[in-house]
């Protein structure tokens, strides 16, 4: 769905220096937008609640229930989201417009009934909570499921300017209605919560109904046998599962977290570094969106029209060595600004959290989530030209190696102490983008025996 693509390359055919500040920007706020905005948005609830809401603890309460609500949604839908990306891709490509919006609809439904379910079960068997608490942890729940599937539409919508301040709008609805609801305490500010995320799933959903418009209301042509791809579900659940499971491993460790609320725990020794990194990602993502949906989308586009249109094998491998050119080129854009962006902060990490009054013992082990995030870029680059080339096999072997590799290392730096905390992630992201690298590399090697020989 590279709707983006086409916007990016319009911007960039100027060649100019503002023009390509601008599809970088643009680019950047596609990619990293919804969760940085979320990120500073609930942090910004977190310190204006702080002296309103008594004790202080209800506060952190808060801010755990939303981690946690954030990482069982994201794991829940993950293998949905790639499942029904790839459905509406497919009908795009078919020109059969008018499918997608009653299969988002038919999809949110089912969506909306199991985390339902799922939510009103662990709630009663886990949580002793009042009820409104967890009847506003479940409406948060329910809505940010639905949420993470319409934000797919995103890249394909070329609103962006609309995008931006639907985004703004949102987040801006969550603060203030936090403020007013502070007064309520940590309930208030899961309303506020449940308000902002609220107004962009309507919104966003209004959008996409507009989009695209249909003459039935719901359907369920995706759950067709022949469009239900397992690989895609599985890839998408172990993806989600890998980038969580070193962060449960070390929450549900007695050595190294506590309990907050309920049946959830949290780890100040390992939580604060982790998340500060992944806000370093911002300028490698937006390298990675803008080299994958320009040149590697571009020559890949040429390349299949051309096997489609039946050209000479001469020319086929031309397109096939620039397709190549424009992956290894996009890889190494990404590690340049990726690795400046580490080294930049390795020489100003200590002034940083100095300013924001975080202790100076974060140091190291945010060196090593620095590393590992950025790696983490890289990592998804390669899976997303795996998704381009439809190697779906190779996509789920890498997501499942990346599950067993965290969570085996992470306990193993568990038992070996604190100066080895972070390298689980760290290790297994930077073991599973060389064995991707390596796979690529086959891959493209056999692209030709594997497009000719191979497809039925």
């Amino acid at each position: 769905m590279a709707g983006i693509g086409f916007e990016l390359r319009r911007i960039l055919a100027r060649d100019t220096y503002s023009s390509t500040l601008r599809a970088y920007v643009y680019a950047g706020l596609i990619s990293s937008g919804p969760w940085v905005l979320s990120i500073i948005s609930v942090m910004l609830i977190g310190v204006m609640s702080i002296g309103f809401i008594v004790p202080d603890l209800l506060v952190r309460q808060f801010l755990v229930t939303v981690t946690y609500l954030m990482a069982t949604s994201l794991i829940f839908t993950g293998g949905l989201q790639l499942f029904f990306t790839r459905f509406v891709s497919d009908r795009l490509f078919e020109q059969r417009m008018d499918v997608i919006t009653p299969n988002l609809l038919g999809i949110l439904m089912l969506v909306t009934l199991a985390s339902g379910a799922l939510g009103i079960l662990v709630l009663l068997l886990l949580f002793d909570q009042s009820f409104i608490y967890r009847l506003l942890v479940l409406a948060n729940f329910v809505t940010l499921c639905n949420l993470w599937l319409v934000i797919i539409f995103l890249s394909g919508m070329k609103a962006y300017n609309r995008i931006l301040l639907v985004m703004l709008g949102g987040y801006a609805c969550m603060i203030a209605s936090a403020y007013f609801l502070r007064m309520v305490g940590m309930e208030g500010l899961l309303l506020a919560l449940l308000i902002g995320h609220a107004v962009l799933l309507f919104v966003f959903l209004f959008d996409i109904l507009r989009e695209y418009p249909a003459d039935r209301l719901i359907a369920f042509d995706f759950l067709n046998r022949g469009k239900v791809f397992i690989s895609l579900l599985l890839t998408g659940l172990f993806y989600n599962l890998g980038i969580w499971i070193d962060k449960f491993i070390f929450w549900f460790n007695p050595g190294t977290s506590e309990q907050v609320i309920g049946p959830l725990r949290a780890s100040m020794l390992y939580d604060l570094p982790i998340f500060l990194a992944y806000l370093a990602i911002i300028p490698g993502m937006a390298v990675f969106l803008v080299r994958i949906e320009t040149d590697f989308a571009e020559w890949y586009d040429r390349l299949f029209t051309a096997i489609r249109g039946g050209e000479t094998l001469q020319h086929i491998r031309q397109l096939k060595n620039e397709m190549t050119l424009s992956i290894r080129q996009g890889l190494q854009e990404i590690c340049k600004v990726q690795g400046l962006t580490v080294l930049l902060l390795f020489l100003f990490a200590p002034a940083l959290l100095d300013r924001l009054d975080i202790s100076s013992h974060y140091l190291p082990l945010f060196y090593v989530d620095l590393v590992g995030v950025s790696i983490q870029v890289v990592f998804m680059a390669l899976l997303n030209v795996f998704f381009y080339l439809d190697k779906r096999a190779l996509a789920l072997e890498l997501c499942a190696l990346f599950v067993l590799l965290n969570a085996l290392l992470t306990l193993i730096t568990l038992q070996l102490g604190p100066s080895f905390f972070g390298y689980g992630f760290t290790v297994s992201l930077m073991i599973c983008a060389l064995v991707g690298l390596f796979r690529l590399s086959s891959a493209l090697d056999s692209l030709e025996y594997d497009t000719f020989m191979l497809e039925r």
